[in-house]
């Protein structure tokens, strides 16, 4: 198999294209990046012979043709990430986030792809009342980054009838922990780097507001197995999380002040609009027979120990 990943040298491509590559049945991995936010170091020790890089952007059409070519299966990674910072930035956003998701369905019906998969968010959901939100629940996206993400459903639903190419989306978790594109915009990461460092863990609102946490690891299996194991995923989309790993913030506040053991101050700025609530069902996923190998604390302990990594430890990493 052949498998193209765009926005490879991200965040959740770091671990996903050796989780690819360490696969059998996975001859070639392709990744295309326009390198505005990953690095190829990102990708440092698996670069050999059955990786291919292209530099693009998935907002030119060429560029991602050219990336398609011989492709069997696409896990579509690139857009612009961080939901809040989007409201500054809702045309680039859109433009990354529903244009490029167009071109590469638009390449991958042209190239007779036989599986997409598709990288949503459960922050799609926006402020939902319910603590039981499935995927049948009304999506109501409170930013660009959401919006976009709704629209670019809709245009693999339709891709898939016009194409007649297998594809799903998967709704994730806000992602944490230690990765070598690790981003610290996201709260359990960004948390454990102020807390380390000894500084007030700042929480906007209340900290009632739920949210559903996946490790990138677990995260980056998801995609894998999505794409390997069409079979078992074969909806169009499911939530990809944990029922276990629904949190609020302030939980998330309380837990890392826990785990790091420190005596670290918690703020509250009630007056902060706190963004996004979403308490989320993940019944559908078990159909698929996948399974999380990471929890939270877990995921916290291991990644303070990263950080606190010596540099003679990480030049011999």
């Amino acid at each position: 198999m052949r498998v193209l990943v765009t926005g490879g040298c991200g965040y959740i491509g770091s671990v996903l294209v050796p989780t690819l590559l360490d696969d059998q049945r996975v001859n070639d991995v392709v990744v295309l990046d326009s390198l505005s936010s990953g690095t190829p170091a990102n990708l440092s020790g698996c670069i050999d012979d059955r990786l291919q890089f292209r530099r693009g952007d998935v907002r030119e059409y060429g560029d991602v043709e050219s990336a398609m070519r011989d492709v069997d299966t696409v896990i579509h990674l690139a857009a612009i990430t961080g939901a809040a910072s989007t409201h500054d930035r809702r045309e680039e956003t859109f433009a990354s986030n529903l244009d490029g998701t167009e071109n590469v369905l638009t390449a991958a019906g042209k190239f007779d792809v036989d599986r997409v998969v598709f990288a949503s968010s459960c922050n799609n959901y926006g402020r939902a009342a319910s603590t039981d939100i499935d995927e049948e629940t009304a999506q109501d996206p409170l930013n660009p980054y959401a919006e976009s993400k709704v629209e670019a459903e809709r245009l693999l639903e339709e891709a898939m009838n016009e194409y007649d190419f297998d594809g799903t989306a998967l709704r994730m978790s806000t992602n944490y922990g230690w990765a070598p594109g690790i981003r610290f915009n996201l709260v359990v990461n960004h948390f454990v780097f102020r807390g380390l460092t000894d500084r007030p863990l700042t929480v906007y609102g209340n900290g009632s507001n739920w949210r559903p946490f996946i490790h990138v690891v677990d995260a980056a299996r998801a995609y894998a197995d999505a794409a390997l194991n069409p079979e078992s995923w074969y909806r169009t989309v499911y939530n990809v999380g944990s029922n276990a790993g629904n949190y609020r913030i302030s939980e998330i506040a309380e837990l890392i002040r826990e785990e790091l053991d420190r005596e670290l101050d918690i703020t509250y700025l009630e007056d902060e609009h706190p963004g996004p609530s979403y308490h989320v069902n993940f019944d559908r996923l078990e159909e698929t027979g996948f399974e999380f190998e990471w929890t939270l604390r877990d995921g916290i302990r291991d990644l303070a120990k990263h950080m606190q990594r010596t540099q003679s430890e990480l030049i011999s990493a």
